[in-house]
């Protein structure tokens, strides 16, 4: 969208005011769009290994699937995954605090020897998942945040920072050329008089 503005200083000094804000602040937009880049890399070669991590231990599951038809499904539940929020470069990301579980007292004697462990690998499972799901979130969170960022940086660079430029460019040059023009005239309107005093002298 063009600028609209009138021809004196104190559009001048306001667009001045405008371009030194948005030429500081470019550095710093570039920065934190370039540090959300790597840092979304991460996220996701992160998130791949949580995967991996979780796709090895269902392949181990599979070997003791028999086992699992045994497994008590009143003993172990996961009651809430508790998130916290964290900043990454000023933008609010989700966090896995914790989760808490609600596991009912068993006897070791009374149960199968492996319960415990099956309980440890269930606790396993479901931080692996909750933690797949929200580094997801979070790198949904953080790619919105780079594009805004990005928006930002080619407006800043590409649109208003030359609009600026250019307005105070055509602002200064009118300036002068008014300028220019009311010392022709008050040369002229001299001339004029000088002239006029000679003829009546």
């Amino acid at each position: 969208m063009a600028l609209k503005y009138q021809f004196n200083k104190i559009a001048m000094q306001n667009f001045n005011k405008q371009l030194k804000i948005r030429r500081a602040a470019l550095p710093t937009l570039k920065s934190k769009e370039a540090f959300l880049r790597v840092t979304i890399k991460k996220q996701k070669e992160d998130l791949q290994k949580i995967i991996d991590s979780y796709q090895k231990r269902m392949d181990e599951i599979e070997t003791f699937i028999r086992l699992w038809a045994e497994f008590p499904e009143d003993i172990f539940f996961m009651r809430e995954v508790l998130m916290s929020v964290k900043k990454i470069a000023g933008i609010k990301a989700p966090n896995l605090e914790k989760i808490d579980y609600d596991i009912m007292e068993f006897s070791n004697f009374n149960n199968p020897a492996w319960l415990q462990s099956g309980v440890n690998i269930l606790k396993e499972i479901t931080i692996l998942l909750s933690q797949i799901e929200i580094t997801k979130k979070r790198i949904t969170v953080l790619e919105y945040a780079r594009k805004k960022t990005t928006q930002k940086v080619n407006l800043y660079e590409k649109v208003q920072i030359p609009q600026y430029a250019e307005a105070i460019l055509k602002i200064k040059r009118y300036l002068e050329d008014v300028d220019n023009l009311d010392k022709s005239a008050q040369k002229i309107t001299k001339q004029k008089q000088q002239a006029m005093e000679v003829s009546n002298g």
